[in-house]
């Protein structure tokens, strides 16, 4: 699986963190940035990699800020892009399951389970589809 990996400079340790998971996972990932501590604006980073997921080049999406929330908000602006902020594996779970989320959005300053287990929850799970494909079916009508 392809990923689009992105933060901005408080997320840049946990970001280098995903890189080693998805890696390891047997993954691809390519970076949007950004790559120092330097303060930089989390919506571009947001756009950049949510074009990449939205245009089919990349099957996910992983963006990290602060708290993920700034994150969540400018990459669900990108039509296509369903980001969900997780905190546990749960929520990585059923925002696969339940909503066909395909960009993972985390805080790198709050308190969370081990990134480990969020993002391995979040790619390898599938979107079961069923009832929930009409409910994704309205968010993207939403969009137009």
């Amino acid at each position: 699986m392809r990923i689009a990996i992105g933060c901005d400079h408080r997320g840049l340790e946990l970001k280098q963190e995903v890189i080693r998971i998805i890696t390891a996972a047997g993954h691809s990932c390519e970076d949007f940035g950004c790559y120092t501590t330097e303060s930089v604006d989390y919506p571009d980073i947001a756009r950049k990699a949510g074009e990449a997921v939205a245009s089919g080049n990349f099957e996910r999406g992983i963006l990290i800020c602060s708290t993920g929330i700034g994150m969540s908000i400018a990459a669900n602006k990108v039509k296509g892009i369903r980001a969900a902020l997780c905190h546990n594996t749960f929520s990585a779970l059923r925002a696969r399951q339940h909503n066909n989320a395909n960009t993972l959005c985390l805080g790198a300053d709050v308190e969370h389970e081990p990134a480990a287990g969020i993002v391995n929850t979040f790619l390898t799970t599938e979107f079961e589809g069923g009832r929930h494909q009409n409910r994704v079916d309205k968010i993207e009508r939403l969009e137009c």
